[in-house]
């Protein structure tokens, strides 16, 4: 099983999960996200999505990595790794490969940003999006990563987020409330509703992420083990609760229950669970499915109509809201009394509260002001916003010359 310091079966258990993760983006995120917007839109949903993908890989393997992993310098790690130049073959990660964790690694940080693009869909010019996305990930995305997975300080002080609450939910969830504020609103926003043009596609490309949620969570685990397990087994149920509490909630409301009213409860369900699933039981994750489709629901119109922001495809109401609750659950949920794996040892729940606060509440601080200052410096040198012409006419034929759907054909 050991071969040099790597195992085969923690080694292949972790290249499934790459698989899974990046099937989360391409297609289903994509395919999620193209589906709630109008149709003339659906193109340039899927194009940011698969252009962030390539330009965070690309500055992932160039700086963002050692940025993220490096020997700590701090607030971020050293450059001893930029453009992999010391991953090779031979060297381990525990006991993985480094190239796959390092790959492994690839998938959370593409996600990521492709999370925020749900924020300003229908508005924004596609050279903003490269320039925020790559941008972003270096000064936010792997700093944060660094403070927790990597060794940095509030890794130090004990912060638990096993796959990702606060180093992938809570970042993308704050960036989409800070570029939705400044971009300001759609022109028709809060005038009319306009339904996704397409549940269907929404449906499957949700699916898709419930999937590939498995190797998000369970290949958190970085091992072909019971830990694994429970975390796939914590997600599945978190996902099912929350999925049920949304489409309930729905139906008190409305009467009716529709598909994308399931498949958002569902993503709020696996955002809730994602920083608790390697340290609660199954137990843990109904009760964080139901507290992620609840706070979730209460939070969608608490943006868009108290707020007033358009928060297009409700990225902080699902995902900054529900990895922020899980990150402040996971102190309680993770008591053995509770059907919990344990806290960090000589810590209390109310200690881990403590720390798990200090660790969304820098996450979210960091997070606002390198954002607003990236927009800033971007918007001084092009507009972030396409005109007005541009948005009526779709940006499908605006930016990308082409339509997704070419009836007459």
């Amino acid at each position: 099983m050991y071969n040099g310091g790597m195992d085969s079966g923690d080694t292949a258990w972790v290249l499934a999960s790459t698989a899974l993760v990046l099937l989360m983006t391409l297609p289903g995120l994509a395919l999620f996200y193209a589906g709630l917007v109008r149709a003339k839109n659906a193109v340039s949903v899927m194009s940011h999505c698969f252009a962030v993908c390539c330009v965070v890989s690309l500055l992932w393997v160039g700086a963002g990595y050692t940025l993220a992993f490096g020997d700590s310098w701090g607030l971020a790690g050293g450059l001893g790794k930029m453009f992999m130049r010391t991953v090779t073959t031979e060297t381990v990660a525990g006991d993985l490969p480094e190239t796959v964790f390092a790959m492994f690694q690839t998938t959370f940080a593409v996600i990521t940003p492709a999370l925020i693009v749900g924020a300003f869909v229908e508005r924004i010019r596609f050279g903003a999006v490269l320039w925020f996305s790559g941008l972003w990930m270096l000064a936010v995305y792997a700093p944060v990563t660094h403070w927790i997975w990597g060794g940095g300080w509030l890794a130090e002080l004990g912060v638990m987020d096993f796959a990702g609450g606060i180093v992938v939910h809570t970042t993308a969830g704050v960036a989409a409330l800070v570029l939705a504020v400044r971009l300001g609103a759609r022109r028709d926003f809060g005038e009319r509703f306009h339904p996704p043009h397409s549940a269907v596609i929404t449906g499957v490309g949700a699916a898709m992420l419930w999937v590939g949620w498995f190797g998000f969570n369970g290949g958190s685990a970085l091992a072909a083990d019971g830990s694994a397990g429970m975390a796939i087994l914590a997600t599945h149920t978190a996902a099912a609760a929350a999925a049920m509490v949304w489409a309930f909630l729905e139906w008190r409301k409305f009467g009716k229950t529709s598909l994308v009213a399931i498949v958002t409860g569902m993503v709020a369900g696996l955002a809730t669970v994602t920083p608790a699933s390697g340290f609660v039981g199954v137990g843990g994750g109904f009760v964080l499915g139901v507290a992620g489709g609840l706070l979730c629901y209460w939070a969608v119109p608490m943006v868009r109509m108290k707020l007033g922001i358009d928060d297009s495809l409700d990225v902080f109401a699902v995902h900054g809201v529900g990895g922020i609750t899980g990150s402040l659950l996971v102190a309680f949920l993770a008591l053995p009394s509770l059907g919990g794996l344990g806290l960090p040892e000589g810590t209390g729940a109310l200690g881990q509260f403590g720390v798990q606060l200090l660790g969304v509440g820098a996450t979210v601080a960091w997070t606002a002001g390198v954002s607003f200052a990236l927009l800033f410096v971007i918007g001084k040198f092009m507009p972030l916003r396409v005109p007005e012409a541009d948005e009526i006419e779709g940006l499908d034929m605006a930016a990308h010359g082409e339509v997704g759907y070419h009836l007459d054909a």
